[in-house]
């Protein structure tokens, strides 16, 4: 399947699928697992899984069309896919066979949900402050910690999971290591309830002298922490796709709207106010689509993505709960009715403004690089 076939596969299963069930699935405060397995059953799990071991072997930029696409109808189910499919992915890299063998199938036909463990209940863009422990042992290492804030928790039984093999290295002590939910030593932690987010499964778990074998080591200390933190900025290009698709799909309909509603006899849309209202809407969603755009190409090319990544992020996530607000307003109060979803694209903006960094961390990161990308 090539780019072009599998985007116009996710927007029929977007039709079909996930636009007449998404505010049912938010309202059970639930993860849609059926829904899921049946996107598996599509092949949207294979995205960038190479061809030779059972994907597609498409491109960043495709992902990226692939979460602005499907967030215009639900965001919380294309984030619990795309993180699934990142470990699928990234294990489909890794020297041990029996990754390839094992894992990696059932996670593309839907029979086995995965997911990407860094934060902690203490610890979240303080990456490096991390406290679950990894201690080496004859075989493997020994975990004990605990994880929180991860997509899918709900739902995965395969974790993709950083720990601190040296408290003292800071940073360059973090590994990642490849975690069963099945075995001893593993406890799921109740998911979180979240507000207009119960898609995304988020969770935790704890770990108690969990084991992990030498063959089951994803990166050593400090390998870890770098796969992290390059992973980290491609989820936050894809996180400003999303909040492209949720703007633009809000901007639909209040244009949709103000073209049919009528007042002073003819439509909402002649009225200076209103039409000026969305232009700035319309702008500003092209310009978050050329930002994402500008660090997805570099993050497809291998390049140093950090200074464009935190920028598309911060602008992206800054401006959309912004832009859908506008869109509401200019639909009056038909905005807030659930048919339109235009509150939970609100509160899936605001979501989106905390994951893989928040706002101010995006600061942090530009204002690293002013000088040697700003100063002559």
């Amino acid at each position: 399947m090539n780019a072009e076939e599998y985007l116009e596969t996710a927007r029929r299963f977007r039709r079909e699928i996930v636009e007449p069930n998404a505010a049912q699935w938010e309202a059970e405060k639930r993860q849609p697992v059926a829904a899921l397995k049946q996107a598996a059953d599509a092949g949207l799990m294979r995205l960038e899984t190479p061809v030779e071991a059972g994907g597609f072997g498409l491109s960043f930029l495709t992902k990226l069309a692939l979460c602005e696409d499907m967030s215009r109808a639900d965001m919380p189910f294309i984030f619990a896919l795309i993180n699934t499919q990142n470990v699928a992915a990234r294990l489909s890299a890794t020297p041990n066979p029996a990754h390839q063998a094992d894992y990696v199938p059932r996670i593309l036909s839907g029979d086995l949900f995965a997911a990407t463990a860094l934060s902690e209940p203490g610890a979240g863009s303080d990456f490096a402050g991390i406290t679950t422990r990894a201690t080496k042992v004859d075989g493997g290492w020994e975990l004990t910690g605990e994880k929180g804030w991860i997509t899918n928790a709900e739902i995965a039984n395969l974790f993709v999971t950083y720990a601190q093999c040296d408290p003292d290295a800071g940073w360059r002590g973090v590994g990642s290591f490849l975690v069963d939910a099945t075995r001893s030593g593993f406890t799921r932690v109740e998911p979180y309830a979240l507000s207009g987010g119960h898609g995304i499964g988020a969770g935790g778990f704890k770990l108690d002298s969990y084991f992990v074998a030498d063959e089951d080591v994803l990166g050593g200390p400090g390998d870890g922490f770098k796969s992290a933190m390059s992973g980290v900025n491609g989820a936050r290009v894809y996180v400003a796709a999303m909040c492209a698709g949720l703007v633009a799909d809000a901007l639909n309909k209040a244009v949709s709207y103000g073209a049919t509603r009528t007042a002073f006899g003819e439509p909402l849309l002649n009225h200076q106010g209103l039409k000026w209202s969305l232009a700035d809407v319309a702008t500003e969603l092209e310009a978050m689509r050329t930002l994402t755009h500008a660090a997805g190409v570099l993050i497809e090319e291998g390049g140093d993505a950090v200074t464009r990544a935190a920028q598309a992020k911060k602008f992206a996530t800054e401006r959309a709960v912004s832009l859908i607000e506008a869109c509401i307003q200019a639909m009056g109060a038909n905005g807030l009715r659930e048919e339109h979803g235009l509150g939970r694209h609100l509160i899936s903006a605001k979501i989106l403004g905390y994951t893989d960094g928040s706002i101010e961390m995006m600061n942090e990161r530009i204002g690293a690089a002013l000088q040697k990308e700003y100063a002559s």
